[in-house]
């Protein structure tokens, strides 16, 4: 309790802190802002009813600011800080989540493919209320990922919420899980006895996304020019394009990327350069719509701030933040697992969540960039989010059934079918 009252003294002084910022300008009101930080710092240590030490209300004070900033920026302490940069241990294993906090509550993205949370039946959407029997509601997202992660084989006990059901009690058991490259997946298709192949369908959905230059990589797979996506700092002078390398490992078959509302980070990425350099046709709904980019600062000694400093966009600067990426082809599973409508939130509904506020004219000449021709108006009407099902990749998968209905009439068309 006392932690909670400090970090709610501390948040109420810091948008305070704003607040009066407005009024003033300059070094002057800087000054002031630390004096009334001082003076809030002095009165918790001195009438707390507990006393409270230096170190943790300068924690709960970084950890209040940042977590005031977005949904992904955060205080990590110094023991999971370097927890994280302890290198190559082999003993050290997590679950394979993809998770983030939304209005307080610790809710799962979506679990990587073949990860050990995945094949445990933990959803896109599923609510995470305690891990091993203690709850959650008070811990920073650097903290709820910390203790998600331990030793290769131990097991971790999670109590979830799905929709309107009652409690969820899954155990899992940490262990490693390899996740197989889309280059490798091609080169062992194009090696198979007796294959023609006539295209691909890159299954996307339910793909929280990972590093951002292995998807960088995965995209430049299928492209030979262009650009791969386009990252902007918070100054627009500050812009990236990163570029395509020669080579098309596909040689030009026809692809079919498949995305819904598990689609998030950097497999929009993937989808987003696919789309604009139209190299692949999108089938699915809408994708969840985060293209944040954080960076992590170390504070030496006293731990690090995971800080949000850019975001990505696609090739022509379609900004996907609080957006999402619109399919080419609106296809709703036949199946969809039941939620709520207080629970279908993408990114745009996150507490903090970045918002797309500069007019995209603007930025248009900013960056350079053409216009984005608008996609299929009717995938704009995504009144039902596409999460998790059991029918995904199996012969009820309808999606699935439709991209290869797709994929083969690209082939037609392209004089590749088989």
């Amino acid at each position: 309790m006392r932690k909670l009252v400090t970090a709610v003294v501390l948040i109420a002084l810091l948008a305070s802190g704003g607040a009066f910022a407005q009024a003033k300008s300059g070094k002057q009101a800087g000054y002031e802002q630390l004096n009334l930080f001082s003076e809030a710092y002095d009165r918790i240590r001195q009438d707390a009813v507990e006393p409270v030490g230096e170190g943790k209300l300068i924690s709960a004070a970084i950890a209040g600011m940042l977590s005031g900033l977005d949904a992904h920026s955060g205080y990590i302490s110094e023991a999971a800080f370097k927890a994280m940069q302890t290198p190559g241990n082999v003993d050290q294993a997590d679950l394979g989540l993809v998770v983030t906090i939304d209005n307080g509550q610790l809710k799962v993205i979506s679990p990587q493919d073949r990860s050990p949370a995945a094949l445990a039946g933990v959803k896109p959407g599923d609510l995470i209320f305690s891990i091993d029997k203690e709850p959650v509601y008070d811990l920073s997202l650097g903290e709820a990922e910390q203790k998600l992660r331990g030793s290769a084989g131990s097991e971790v006990e999670l109590t979830l919420r799905r929709g309107n059901e009652g409690p969820i009690k899954i155990k899992i058991k940490r262990q490693s899980y390899k996740l197989e490259t889309v280059a490798g997946a091609i080169e062992d298709l194009k090696q198979r006895p007796g294959s023609k192949l006539i295209g691909f369908i890159l299954d996307l959905r339910n793909n929280p996304g990972g590093s951002f230059n292995a998807a960088v990589a995965v995209a430049d797979t299928f492209i030979d020019k262009g650009d791969i996506v386009v990252v902007k700092g918070r100054k627009s002078t500050n812009v990236k394009r990163v570029a395509a390398t020669p080579g098309d490992a596909a040689q030009g078959l026809p692809v079919v990327v498949l995305i819904n509302g598990g689609t998030a980070r950097e497999a929009e990425l993937v989808a987003g350069c696919l789309q604009d350099n139209h190299r692949a046709v999108l089938l699915g709904t809408k994708s969840f719509g985060e293209s944040s980019i954080e960076s992590l600062i170390p504070l030496p000694g006293n731990g690090a701030i995971r800080l949000t400093t850019a975001r990505f966009m696609t090739p022509t600067g379609r900004r996907i933040q609080g957006k999402g990426l619109d399919p080419d082809l609106t296809v709703l599973p036949l199946k969809l697992a039941t939620l709520p409508q207080g629970d279908r939130r993408r990114e745009a509904d996150l507490r903090g969540a970045l918002k797309n506020t500069d007019p995209i004219a603007q930025n248009d000449k900013d960056l350079g960039v053409r216009p984005a021709s608008r996609a299929n108006p009717s995938a704009r009407a995504d009144p039902i989010p596409s999460v998790a099902t059991d029918e995904m990749g199996s012969a009820s998968d309808e999606q699935l059934s439709e991209g290869e209905d797709v994929l083969r009439g690209l082939a037609l068309v392209t004089g590749r079918a088989g």
